[in-house]
């Protein structure tokens, strides 16, 4: 056989080989024909299995979901949060360090369901990571958003000084203080008290700190710090530190004489732990509530 007769023979066993896979592909590159180019150099493809409400997860923004990781071939995941009933907020850029993962995300709404292809250039590279994933492993990751916080407000106005933080807008402190009243309470949600108390204390921190320019002003604080002491409150409770519990919510009845909430909390606490050596105003009241 001459020269050409073997390149032609190879060639016609290429062609075959490549008809072959065509027509039965592997299982990512099945994937690969349904899915949309997320950046247009096919590094990062997805995959809308179930869409998704409201608008795209912001920058930095802190994030509930599950997820799973997988190697082509394999039918079991090399990370996954599918078996926890409570998965973490995850924080963009700092929790979540997969650069395909994380830009990924950012195409994604709340609801949503998805699968990512990733090349390793916005994986784990062409080291892999031994010994789970290997050389310049293609990984797929399916992922559900459950929710996500806009968590940049808040780092962003805890770098500044305190002296610029007073230079803020008040309605700038209220929305990072409503932000970390979300992150508490999906903590709390979570049986995280420890970690709900912290979201807490940080938005009583600021609001303290805050110096009212007008009466206006002060009255909107007061305001925007009663469900922060009832959160507190209720969150010692939990935490079984009865005497805080009450005094968070004695802080609420300061603001608030009749507040129902800071009521029963200290009616709560009095009758639960037997707390009956106070004797201030607030207290007795609670007691009777």
């Amino acid at each position: 056989m001459n020269g050409n007769g073997l390149i032609s023979s190879i060639r016609r066993r290429l062609n075959t080989e490549e008809q072959l896979r065509i027509n039965n592909p592997s299982p990512f590159e099945y994937l690969h024909r349904h899915m949309d180019d997320v950046l247009g150099d096919g590094g990062i493809l997805k995959e809308v299995v179930q869409p998704g409400q409201g608008p795209p997860v912001p920058q930095n923004a802190s994030v509930l979901m599950h997820y799973s990781g997988f190697l082509e071939y394999s039918d079991r995941p090399f990370e996954t949060t599918t078996n926890l009933k409570h998965p973490r907020m995850m924080k963009l850029g700092r929790d979540v360090t997969l650069a395909g993962l994380e830009m990924g995300l950012l195409t994604m709404q709340k609801g949503e369901f998805s699968r990512f292809l990733l090349q390793p250039q916005y994986a784990y590279g062409e080291l892999g990571c031994p010994p789970f994933i290997p050389a310049a492993a293609v990984v797929l990751y399916e992922v559900q958003i459950l929710d996500f916080l806009d968590s940049g407000q808040v780092d962003d106005f805890m770098a500044l000084s305190l002296e610029e933080q007073n230079t803020v807008p008040l309605s700038t402190l209220l929305e990072v203080v409503h932000t970390l009243r979300s992150f508490g309470n999906r903590c709390f949600k979570q049986s995280r008290y420890d970690n709900a108390k912290d979201r807490y204390k940080q938005a009583l921190m600021l609001l303290g700190n805050r110096e009212a320019q007008s009466s206006a002003e002060k009255e909107r604080i007061k305001t925007a710090l009663l469900p922060v002491y009832l959160n507190l409150s209720l969150t010692e409770l939990r935490l079984d530190s009865p005497h805080k519990a009450l005094k968070y919510g004695n802080k609420a009845l300061e603001i608030d004489s009749a507040n129902t909430k800071a009521l029963f909390r200290c009616g709560q606490v009095r009758q639960g732990f037997c707390l009956f050596a106070f004797s201030d105003k607030n207290s007795q009241r609670a007691l009777r509530a």
